[in-house]
């Protein structure tokens, strides 16, 4: 029974530690990030993306959002296995199109072609949902998991010991 919780504790920890908590801590950061350059603007939403704002947007772009997205894109690609689903959640595929099609707006911008502004693909609305639930959820599993395990350590240690 200590084998099969400190096993599973193992699964939480890589799966906190190299898939959601990454996750998690790049998505909060683009979201802070998106959030500052939308009171900056004073604005509520980006779209649609002025012309006075384009050179913003594309620096944003290049610089924050871009990388951001490059971080989680890998994460999502590379350790798909951590998932705790049984299937892809379709948020993270659609976050991944998403990507990809602003990878192709900003090689147009790297030509000189500011035509395009946005992704071709819009922004999954329920991945930032899908990443906090399942980091919370992961974060108190391992909480649990942890504090049980040591209490039960404990009472083994200890509660033989103590006089009857």
């Amino acid at each position: 029974m200590l084998a099969q919780r400190r096993d599973k504790l193992k699964l939480v920890n890589k799966r906190l530690n190299e898939f959601y908590g990454p996750l998690y801590v790049a998505s909060e950061a683009g979201n802070i990030a998106y959030r500052s350059l939308l009171n900056r603007q004073g604005k509520q939403k980006s779209d649609p993306i002025l012309d006075s704002e384009m050179k913003d947007w594309v620096l944003w772009m290049i610089t924050i959002f871009m990388p951001l997205n490059d971080v989680r894109e890998k994460i999502i690609i590379e350790k798909a296995y951590l998932i705790v689903e049984e299937q892809m959640p379709q948020c993270l595929l659609d976050f991944v199109t998403h990507v990809v099609g602003y990878k192709a707006v900003l090689a147009k911008w790297g030509d000189g072609d500011y035509s395009a502004r946005r992704s071709t693909i819009g922004w999954p609305p329920e991945f930032d949902v899908y990443v906090r639930r399942s980091y919370a959820a992961l974060k108190a599993e391992q909480t649990e998991l942890m504090h049980s395990a040591v209490w039960r350590l404990w009472r083994h240690l200890f509660a033989q010991r103590a006089p009857k």
